[in-house]
């Protein structure tokens, strides 16, 4: 899947230095590794919420190792160490551009099954623990990281052809006016509950604890938002690139905005290594785990 502009304008191609490159790879990676690893450790992490955002860094992680790897072998046959045409360079870089486009896929539903968990958690939530048990959360990880593996392959296998990007694109599109909907249809009614809650008696505790309960959703609701804005933020230059190549391939101003196609990699790099700080950030319970396991290995028999 070479999506590498050829320049032919007068605009200089913008190069972004392979160690810039290598180290937002190696701290994305440690990031989202260490993310999996804390919700695979803390029993208080084990629900659907975290499991997919366990998925999103899962995926992350596979699109920080895969554009790492391939930095790494370009310098490498830059260097005359690697034939950049061979036969299994080829094939290992149609693996790597297939890893790729299954994080890139993976991001976008991980994110949509995120949406819809907050959703049945703030407006179902008496019904919540039926609905998203842990064994549908495992099913439909599963569907997930299936649909990404086999459309991965198709994508990369067929790139060439128009109707695959066109296809990859208009999935782009679609997927984030979706999502948007989702998000603005999912605080427009919070708005309205927000209000049937501040009308109840002040009398008693039952106000305040819902109130508080409210509070946490909607709070878990907006570092989702956030999350999701960071990844419209990331990958959409690229994607605009794509656009770019089918619309007008020839155009010199077209071709200018192709010249900064490795900032746009970078952006899509910064992606994996932004989420986790989000994470971090907006979650006190992933914060006190990080804490735990960087300051004390062994924190089940001496932190706790």
């Amino acid at each position: 899947m070479n999506v590498t502009p050829v320049n032919q304008s007068d605009c200089l191609e913008v190069e972004v230095p392979f160690p810039l490159f290598f180290t937002i790879g190696v701290v994305s990676l440690a990031e989202n590794l260490l993310v999996v690893v804390a919700v695979i450790r803390n029993r208080n992490l084990h629900s659907p919420m975290y499991c997919f955002i366990c998925s999103l860094a899962a995926f992350n992680t596979i699109a920080s190792l895969t554009k790492t790897w391939e930095n790494l072998m370009i310098v490498l046959a830059d260097v005359g160490q690697l034939e950049k045409k061979g036969f299994s360079e080829t094939k290992l870089d149609d693996v790597m551009d297939s890893l790729l486009c299954m994080s890139f896929v993976g991001s976008i539903f991980s994110f949509l099954a995120i949406a819809v968990d907050r959703y049945i958690t703030i407006f179902h939530a008496l019904r919540y623990h039926n609905i998203m048990t842990m064994r549908r959360t495992g099913a439909v990880l599963g569907v997930i990281w299936t649909t990404c593996g086999v459309s991965a392959v198709l994508m990369v296998r067929f790139f060439e052809s128009s109707v695959i990007k066109i296809c990859f694109v208009v999935f782009f599109v679609v997927s984030l006016a979706i999502i948007c909907f989702l998000y603005v249809y999912m605080f427009m009614l919070a708005r309205i509950h927000a209000r049937k809650i501040a009308a109840l008696p002040t009398s008693g505790g039952g106000k305040s604890r819902r109130q508080r309960w409210w509070g946490n959703s909607m709070r878990g609701a907006l570092t989702l938002t956030i999350l999701f804005g960071a990844f419209v933020v990331c990958w959409a230059p690229f994607f605009f690139h794509l656009i770019l190549i089918m619309v007008c391939p020839m155009n010199p101003y077209c071709e200018c905005y192709r010249s900064l196609f490795q900032l746009h990699v970078v952006l899509l790099m910064s992606h994996a290594l932004i989420d986790p700080a989000i994470y971090a950030f907006r979650s006190a319970e992933l914060r006190h785990t990080f804490r735990r396991m960087l300051l004390c290995p062994d924190w089940k028999s001496q932190c706790s």
